[in-house]
């Protein structure tokens, strides 16, 4: 199947799943054909032709330390769950994603309106980069104003706001008005 991104870029979509105790965090980073030597050598650390578990776990943990993740402005920290990637030769073809999991605990939030800010900075110079909330599939979270745009580093709700806003509930369920 043909690629459907730019040849000269690093496609980095973003999934964000917000649950009442946690954030979970899916990253599929695809390299065009004219970047996926760069993006190669860096994740075969070694040069050997083949990924390791190790070399793939260190890619994993550099991509993560380029993501920020805070919600109503204190940081949260984003912990690796796994990550899966492809053989050398469908990343130079540019069809192979290295997929990325990771999970970040919310602290414990009152009830009401709270901001979620993800950004992620890694490899600006040829990054492209999508970011989704996802809807929440706790009756306790109800998104509001998510947005989603197609060239971005980070989540954002407007141009003023780089953050995504979301409601938590009572676990009985009863529906806050946003404020």
């Amino acid at each position: 199947m043909p690629s459907a991104h730019r040849l000269d870029e690093y496609l980095q979509a973003a999934r964000l799943g917000i649950d009442p105790d946690r954030v979970e965090i899916a990253l599929d980073l695809t390299p065009g054909i004219a970047v996926a030597a760069a993006v190669v050598n860096t994740v075969d650390r070694d040069a050997n032709g083949s990924i390791s578990d190790a070399e793939a776990r260190a890619f994993a943990d550099d991509v993560l330390r380029a993501v920020a993740l805070d919600v109503d402005g204190v940081p949260l920290r984003v912990a690796l769950v796994d990550s899966a990637v492809p053989a050398i030769q469908t990343m130079r073809a540019g069809d192979g994603a290295v997929r990325i999991r990771a999970t970040a605990a919310l602290p414990r939030l009152a009830e009401g309106r709270h901001h979620l800010r993800f950004r992620n900075d890694y490899r600006p110079a040829i990054g492209v980069y999508l970011a989704n909330a996802l809807v929440p599939a706790s009756d306790r979270i109800a998104s509001a104003a998510c947005a989603s745009i197609k060239v971005q580093a980070s989540l954002t709700a407007s141009h003023d706001a780089p953050r995504s806003s979301f409601l938590v509930r009572r676990p009985e369920g009863r529906v806050l008005a946003p404020p």
